[in-house]
């Protein structure tokens, strides 16, 4: 992200509503990398999974003296401990680093008993440090501790006091409360017995009137005295209700349309992609293009859905195509002729943009259509928006990266003392690299990123001939660290653009990077440094990068 001294702070508030098992985690995770991947710092407070707190709360009754249980407070505050736990592990397998905080090391002190006290005071060095070393910090909500350094607990719907307490205490003037509903509405709006009506901004005494269970009365009076807004909004959706100092008549709600997608490819990142679109209740999938319908794959899919077709597959007239082939070619042909469709496109295929990313772009803004292609550069570090926040602050001076987590999962195995053959198997094994690595191995991968990040650099790219490149091969024998390090910059009007092996990589960006991660470094003209780093490669967070695309299209339809 940003020099870590610079990048805001957003505190996100994850309810019970929606988190009715671990398999939702995923959804969680996407919206705290959209968040992410524009330079914020996550806070994510996280509520127990529905259900949990009553059996937890029942089980201490059970085993608790009648008249008094102060200690049943800590027993229960597990049923959050267990979600936020899942949710960091999630994050990291995205790619994000995160860190898990207990309510002990969060350190929100707070008054009053045991099963419904208010927060008086925070203990904010831990939370401050790790904001300052992490992307993502998750927290349990609903729990506090006493000034005796008990657990105590915030009252129903206490997640919601967290999450804005943590937000008055870090000097935000906003707080997002996410639930399963995209905002406050005059009554339910699963009633179905009249229209509903939405707020698009609501008063505090709105939300307390209007509100009932949906935000907790303690956390909107706590907001109301801190000067905290509070956003009510839910995954995936545009829609929100501000709630301040002054409210809005409610207004009709337009009835969401599904966002039909159309998917190219079925590998290991077109299969993530399609099991998450397939759970989303906002998409609808309607063709997959595959090369064999009878191949077996991990992820269930109905076989109708199957094609070998490409024109067949737009002729299905989606409203987006996500493509994730894995031959550029093919890919380049696929996205011009979905573009020049009016088709929105989200692609991962670096080959297939690297081609001529100009022409493409040219293509959509003479379509009316979008192009967006995080994915196709660092997995799930968000390099294409690192690149753009340091451009929008003045010219690009160059940059260097890491750009291949095949090559430095080798890598990283080779200094460990592993031999090539091996080294490759691992990978191979591990999900990163394809039966034919040569793309890897000769550093082409690399070079069509370094393309794709030097158009954003610097709004053109070098000729893929004139990039200098390095193989690895089974002669290299590390005696220490070696890192597969991508540089361009600007010389004059021309641009110089190489691929090589450095054997003594002295910044710490890149020396401390292990596995399949990906690191970008980001040099302004006038001094300034932009970083990114995460997992640049593998199923997850490469998918996490093309949900985050398709999120951005799927807000601006619905």
């Amino acid at each position: 992200m940003s020099h870590p001294a610079l990048a805001p702070v957003v505190v996100l508030k994850f309810g019970g509503s929606l988190l009715h098992s671990p398999a939702e985690i995923p959804a969680v995770v996407s919206e705290i990398y959209r968040h992410v991947r524009h330079g914020q710092k996550v806070v994510a407070v996280v509520s127990a999974f529905a259900g949990e707190t009553d059996r937890l709360l029942a089980e201490a009754r059970f085993l608790g003296a009648p008249h008094e249980n102060d200690l049943a407070p800590a027993y229960v505050s597990l049923g959050e401990v267990r979600s936020a736990a899942l949710t960091a592990v999630a994050c990291d397998r995205a790619g994000l680093s995160v860190v898990a905080l207990t309510v002990r090391e969060l350190g929100i002190v707070a008054a009053g008993p045991s099963h419904s006290a208010h927060p008086v005071a925070l203990n904010d060095g831990r939370l401050r440090e790790a904001l300052a070393a992490h992307e993502v910090v998750v927290v349990p909500g609903f729990g506090a501790v006493d000034a005796s350094g008990r657990v105590s607990l915030l009252g129903r719907g206490g997640s919601d006091l967290t999450a804005v307490y943590l937000a008055a205490e870090l000097g935000l003037d906003r707080v997002r409360l996410l639930k399963d509903v995209d905002g406050l509405y005059d009554h339910d709006p699963a009633d179905g017995s009249r229209p509903v009506l939405r707020f698009s901004k609501a008063s505090w005494d709105d939300a307390i009137e209007m509100g009932g269970v949906l935000v907790q009365p303690n956390a909107v009076e706590t907001a109301r005295a801190r000067g905290v807004e509070i956003e009510v909004a839910a995954l995936g959706r545009a829609a929100e209700t501000v709630i301040g100092d002054r409210g809005e008549a409610p207004v009709p709600v337009t009835k969401r349309r599904k966002l039909t997608v159309a998917v190219a490819g079925f590998g290991v990142v077109g299969g993530g992609v399609i099991a998450r679109l397939l759970a989303n209740p906002d998409v609808d999938v309607v063709g997959v293009l595959v090369r064999d319908v009878n191949k077996p794959r991990d992820v269930a899919v109905d076989p109708a859905l199957l094609t070998q077709d490409a024109d067949a597959l737009l002729a299905l007239k989606p409203h987006l195509l996500v493509e994730a082939l894995s031959d550029g070619s093919a890919g380049h042909a696929l996205i011009l002729k979905a573009l020049s469709s009016g088709v929105d496109v989200v692609s991962a295929n670096k080959q297939a943009i690297s081609l001529d990313v100009a022409a493409l772009h040219q293509q959509a803004r003479d379509h009316d259509a979008r192009l967006l292609y995080s994915a196709a550069v660092g997995g799930g570090s968000p390099m294409i928006e690192t690149l753009r926040r340091a451009r929008a602050a003045g010219p690009v001076a160059g940059f260097e990266a890491v750009l291949n987590g095949t090559v430095n999962f080798m890598l990283d195995r080779l200094s460990q003392g592993d031999g090539f053959d091996a080294a490759l198997d691992a990978a191979k094994r591990a999900g990163f690299a394809e039966e034919d690595s040569s793309s890897d191995l000769e550093g082409l991968d690399a070079a069509a990123k370094v393309r794709l990040l030097a158009f954003e650099a610097f709004g053109a790219a070098p000729e893929a001939e004139a990039i200098a490149r390095d193989v690895l091969g089974p002669d290299l024998v590390p005696a220490g660290p070696v890192r597969q390090i991508s540089v361009c910059r600007r010389d004059g009007e021309a641009l110089s653009a190489r691929v090589g092996l450095d054997a003594d990589p002295s910044d710490a960006l890149f020396l401390d990077l292990n596995g399949e991660r990906n690191a970008l470094k980001v040099y302004g003209e006038d001094g300034r440094v932009w970083r990114c780093r995460g997992r640049g490669a593998g199923r997850w967070p490469t998918t996490e990068s093309v949900l985050a695309d398709v999120g951005d299209i799927l807000r601006l339809r619905i």
